[in-house]
């Protein structure tokens, strides 16, 4: 007696649609095919759910690597001089750094050229840097693998020997080493050329490229095709091959405190800058590959939604089977009088258990495979002995990743709501059941 007392006292506080709701979730194990549709749609939704957390959490991480990584050794933003060089840029810098949103900011002119070394030839982008402060807007130094970055610092023109840094795949390219001499092959600047010719029309004169003796006192290996563009020579070098006075530069290089504003924050230095200059930012150059990781994830999220909405449709071949099998109890309510929101809330409640468990197991999952894919990857490419990723080609070699919990929200939230619409239709043609007409087939 007391026990059914307490089961009555229960059924008091459980509304009537939810009672009947998990009591045709229960019977429905008993139906073979109704209980296949009904798994299918949970475990779809689970995947679904799934594979898109753990595919925006891979976006997050290449974001990130370009965000930490390339753009450690990419110049964030660069103020380049229009005409004639920016002059003692020494206060050009302070004058930089004084906005709040600039890390630090280092000169830079900027050369292209040839590298030489007996009868191979090879084209670089070359850099004069101030080895000091360049180690402040760039990493450049912790990709060095043979040699050392300051040694930069202690060859310039009064020097015998004229130092040079380059990538692993110039190295590779030239078949040189450490401490080996390269020529390089440089155009002529327009103010030795003027020199040159007198201040006469120089465009009328073919102009004899310079030629540099350069000693290689270090290697860098950062990965990707930056290691056979890229070379570093001191700014006093650079100078005198551009034909600068001392304390000239071609442009500046900033650091920003987010790089994903830095054309905005360029934009406002150089607008209280004192030197004409172009305005260039990462966006110009790597902007491309945020492009298209921005594109990719539109387009996963998109299909994968789409696939949890399929998944969906499962709900409502399940309800629509629900609603059959059961026009009988729905007779009886509607006669006892029931009200149809009640009947339509129980098969919405019925339809939610599939979302509900599948959205659960998804994110759940989701969220451990995100947290260890860059494990699991390597696990995988150990197993199998292949490289999903290669260093020489892209600038990382692992599969990146970072689980930003909004995203597990958002995911959660939209396989819930597809869920929800799956069951609004065949939760209302359940209200639509006429009792007389079932009833009298009884």
């Amino acid at each position: 007696m007391v026990t059914l007392l307490k089961s009555n006292k229960a059924r008091m506080f459980k509304p009537l649609s939810v009672f009947l709701a998990l009591r045709y979730v229960r019977s429905r194990h008993g139906n073979g095919f109704a209980s296949f549709i009904s798994a299918s749609s949970t475990i779809g939704i689970a995947l679904g759910t799934l594979v898109l957390i753990v595919a925006l959490s891979t976006m997050n991480g290449f974001e990130r690597e370009l965000a930490q990584r390339l753009l450690s050794i990419v110049p964030h933003a660069e103020l380049m001089s229009v005409n004639k060089p920016i002059s003692n840029w020494p206060a050009s810098v302070k004058q930089v750094q004084a906005n709040q949103q600039i890390v630090a900011a280092a000169p830079v002119i900027s050369l292209t050229g040839m590298m030489q070394h007996k009868t191979r030839l090879k084209a670089l982008e070359i850099r004069g840097v101030e080895a000091n402060l360049e180690t402040l807007v760039s990493d450049i130094e912790r990709y060095i693998i043979a040699g050392s970055w300051q040694a930069l610092a202690k060859t310039g023109v009064k020097q015998q020997a004229q130092g040079i840094i380059i990538g692993a795949g110039v190295a590779k390219k030239l078949s040189v080493k450490l401490g080996d001499t390269v020529q390089l092959l440089l155009p002529s600047s327009s103010a030795s050329l003027s020199k040159a010719t007198g201040g006469s029309d120089s465009q009328q004169i073919f102009a004899a490229p310079i030629k540099r003796h350069v000693q290689i006192v270090a290697i860098f290996k950062f990965g990707g095709t930056i290691d056979e563009t890229l070379a570093y020579i001191s700014l006093e070098q650079a100078s005198e091959i551009k034909g600068y006075q001392a304390g000239e530069a071609q442009g500046i290089r900033l650091k920003v405190n987010d790089v994903f504003a830095a054309p905005n924050i360029a934009r406002e230095v150089a607008y209280n800058f004192n030197h004409y200059v172009y305005i260039m930012d990462w966006t110009r150059s790597q902007g491309h590959l945020f492009n298209d990781i921005q594109l990719v994830r539109m387009v996963m999220f998109i299909v994968l939604v789409l696939v949890i909405a399929v998944a969906s449709f499962n709900i409502v071949s399940t309800l629509i089977m629900a609603v059959n099998e059961k026009q009988g109890d729905i007779a009886i309510l509607k006669t006892m009088g029931t009200p149809a929101s009640v009947i339509m809330l129980t098969f919405i409640y019925q339809g939610l258990v599939n979302g509900i468990l599948g959205s659960l197991i998804g994110g759940l999952l989701g969220v451990y495979l995100a947290e260890n894919l860059a494990a699991i990857v390597m696990f995988f490419e150990q197993l199998f002995a292949m490289q999903l990723l290669s260093a020489d080609v892209y600038f990382i070699d692992h599969i990146p990743s970072q689980l930003i919990m909004s995203d597990v929200y958002i995911t959660v939230i939209t396989a819930l709501i597809m869920s929800l619409l799956a069951t609004i239709y065949p939760a209302w043609r359940a209200t639509k059941v006429e009792p007389a007409q079932v009833l009298g087939q009884l």
